[in-house]
């Protein structure tokens, strides 16, 4: 099944949208320089309009750290796996080059279950935060598969998301990627796909790219605002492209 993050959601009614839809994930911007920025007040209030309060957690890095055995990527996608089984959906916070320390207090005032890195943070910054970590990868001009693995740390961040390299654009901006690099990286890790991806277009990505989970912000916007029906029909076009394959 592939996993679907609702991002850069700012108000409990899209959140509300989002769960009733079947989003695995939503995503809370607190980058400042995003026209979806919550504050700490606002992702409060989201996160108590939605079926489940949110948990904290504090033992992801833990868990997937203890058993080396396993591969990295692997065993930290089922690890989200399961905590989706006890609980859905789980709340992401997206961070833009912002220091530790800060993001560990908003996440604990907040109540975060995630943490997204979408800067230029180092993959070793996610070993300060205490809560699992997404680490965004913007696949820009002359990117290539080994390129992108040879960026990636293992036992440091839980998850690696793809997203479009655009200038000065944190994610959400609308644009997509070479599919081909993605699925090469998705036969190597689980992934999350992000950039550009739309109901009308999530068909053709997911038989391309086979992504453990999707991630759209602008794609499920009218007029700037977060569409419950179009967040419907997104959720939609993944079931039936997961039929299809």
């Amino acid at each position: 099944m592939v996993r679907v993050k609702i991002c850069g959601l700012t108000a409990p009614e899209q959140a509300a949208a989002a769960a009733a839809a079947g989003a695995d994930f939503i995503g809370l911007v607190f980058a400042q320089q995003s026209r979806r920025h919550v504050s700490v007040h606002q992702a409060r209030a989201i996160i108590a309009g939605l079926p489940v309060p949110a948990a904290i957690l504090h033992e992801g890095a833990v868990e997937a750290a203890a058993q080396p055995r396993l591969r990295w990527f692997d065993h930290s996608a089922g690890y989200l796996d399961e905590r989706l089984r006890r609980k859905r959906p789980l709340v992401v916070g997206v961070f833009v080059d912002t220091p530790a320390s800060m993001i560990n207090a908003i996440a604990d005032r907040v109540g975060l279950d995630l943490v997204q890195l979408s800067g230029s943070e180092p993959w070793e910054e996610a070993l300060a935060i205490r809560r699992p970590v997404i680490k965004a990868v913007r696949v820009g001009p002359g990117a290539t598969v080994q390129s992108i693995l040879d960026e990636v740390e293992v036992g440091t961040a839980s998850l690696c998301l793809l997203d479009a390299d655009a200038r000065g654009v944190f994610g959400g901006s609308g644009r997509t990627f070479d599919w081909e690099i993605a699925a090469g990286v998705a036969e190597e890790l689980p992934l999350m796909l992000a950039g550009g991806l739309t109901p009308a277009n999530v068909t053709l990505a997911i038989r391309a790219v086979r992504p453990w989970a999707v991630d759209v912000s602008s794609g499920v916007e009218s007029g700037a605002v977060k569409d419950p029906q179009k967040i419907e029909a997104f959720i939609r076009a993944i079931r039936r492209a997961e039929q299809a394959v």
